[in-house]
């Protein structure tokens, strides 16, 4: 029997050409994008961008750093090991570098995972400085059950990464190739830090943070070590940092305090460590400031306080184990005031000379998934001198001030002489610690009380 056209079986370039021509038109239905993992998943609504980052933090990321010291000895740290720095259970009675400096630094830099590569980041450029944002804010220390995030802005990192002297070979930056999108961050200041009866030129580490896409990558070794390099290059071999995790070793262990100055908005957030015992009514009584504040001569600081604060402070921080070694324009970078950064008050004689100072920067979150409030603003304790004004007088004026510029919640560190106002100032003890680190410097541990020194992160 005769075939006819219609009858006849499609070849196989005839099939593939019609497969070909399905998939065109399936295709024309798909949305436009880009292709990579990251640009597909920040093209994702916000609420499903958040469900997608809970998972990977309950359940892709794996066991979590030591947050005891019970945990601590328990733990394997593969890193630390290799590092310069006192061992766990360590006694140490001695002072000084456990390396001395290297007669020759490493010049080229350490490898990076494959389809990734440095950026030194300037931040005297706008884009930049945003892109650090967007990295820190979305990723850096983030709560566990991601109901708030960081909410830094240019200014603040301006004010917490440019003191006098910076470099900016000192902000590191890892970008993706293909892209050139910011992953990973870590930046060192250079200081002067007094530690027992030593002077000493170091770093202050600050800010690292990795993506969380890319934290199974073990990127966070890699820009220490980098970070490290670069450092040493410039002939600093110690550095000074803090984390909320155990590390090898703890040259203190501080506790953070907290007292509510928007405690209806507190509550309606369910902020974890108020009391659970009150009724809101209560609470609120419980918690109640004065209207003004009450030391004669309590004013904001200008720029001709500035010896004036230098000379209190060098009197103040001479008297702990850690301390800096601010100079003028040092106290004049971290102190004068900026709005929503650091304030910073004065209280004056009669004479005309300064007899007491605080200071407190401002750390904001964006709250997530709340039907109502979609910020949180909070003060952290800087510095305080008192000489001549009782300091738990100093310090209530001090959170009055910090409530009429509508903060919502007031920290403090249980460090200096801050354990004198604490308790009298209804501030409640924190579930959430705070540990000083010292890198390549061997020195005895030290009790809270003996540190004064505040590194805003």
């Amino acid at each position: 029997m005769t075939m006819s056209l219609s009858d006849k079986q499609p070849t196989e370039n005839e099939s593939l050409k019609r497969s070909r021509e399905k998939q065109k038109k399936e295709d024309a239905w798909k949305p436009d994008g880009p292709k990579d993992l990251f640009s597909m998943l920040d093209s994702l609504p916000e609420s499903k961008q958040q469900e997608i980052q809970k998972a990977l933090h309950l359940f892709s990321l794996g066991p979590t750093l030591p947050k005891t010291l019970q945990q601590a000895k328990k733990h394997t740290y593969r890193f630390w090991e290799t590092q310069p720095v006192p061992r766990l259970g360590d006694s140490v009675e001695t002072h000084g570098p456990i390396v001395e400096g290297e007669a020759s630094v490493r010049m080229e830099p350490y490898s990076l995972p494959q389809g990734f590569s440095w950026d030194t980041l300037d931040l005297s450029n706008p884009s930049v400085l945003k892109e650090i944002c967007t990295l820190l804010n979305e990723n850096y220390m983030e709560e566990d059950d991601n109901t708030m995030r960081f909410e830094f802005s240019s200014v603040y990192l301006q004010w917490a990464l440019q003191p006098p002297n910076w470099l900016a070979q000192w902000h590191c930056g890892v970008r993706v190739d293909s892209n050139k999108k910011l992953v990973g961050f870590i930046a060192a200041l250079p200081a002067d830090v007094r530690i027992y009866e030593t002077d000493k030129r170091m770093v202050q580490v600050k800010f690292l943070c990795v993506h969380k896409k890319l934290r199974l990558k073990r990127m966070t070794p890699v820009l220490i070590r980098e970070l490290t390099r670069r450092v040493n290059q410039q002939g600093v071999f110690q550095a000074v940092y803090t984390a909320a995790l155990v590390l090898p070793t703890p040259l203190s262990s501080c506790r953070y305090w907290h007292r509510p100055l928007n405690l209806r908005k507190l509550m309606e957030l369910s902020y974890p460590g108020l009391k659970q015992n009150l009724s809101l009514q209560r609470a609120v009584k419980f918690n109640r400031l004065p209207d003004v504040t009450k030391t004669p001569g309590l004013r904001r600081m200008t720029e001709e306080d500035a010896a004036g604060v230098h000379s209190l402070l060098q009197a103040n921080l001479g008297k702990f184990h850690l301390s800096p070694m601010l100079s003028l324009r040092e106290v004049e970078h971290w102190l004068l005031p900026r709005e929503n950064v650091i304030d910073t008050y004065v209280v004056q004689g009669d004479d005309g000379t300064l007899t007491d100072m605080v200071s407190f920067y401002s750390v904001s979150y964006r709250v997530l998934n709340h039907p109502v409030h979609t910020d949180l603003r909070s003060a952290h304790l800087l510095y305080v001198t008192s000489t001549a004004t009782d300091p738990v007088d100093l310090m209530e004026d001090t959170l009055v001030l910090a409530q009429t510029k509508r903060f919502d919640i007031f920290f403090a560190l249980n460090v200096m002489d801050n354990q004198s106002f604490l308790e009298n100032l209804k501030f409640s003890i924190s579930d959430k610690s705070l540990h000083y680190y010292l890198y390549n410097w061997m020195c005895p541990t030290m009790s809270p009380d003996k540190v004064g020194l505040v590194l805003p992160n």
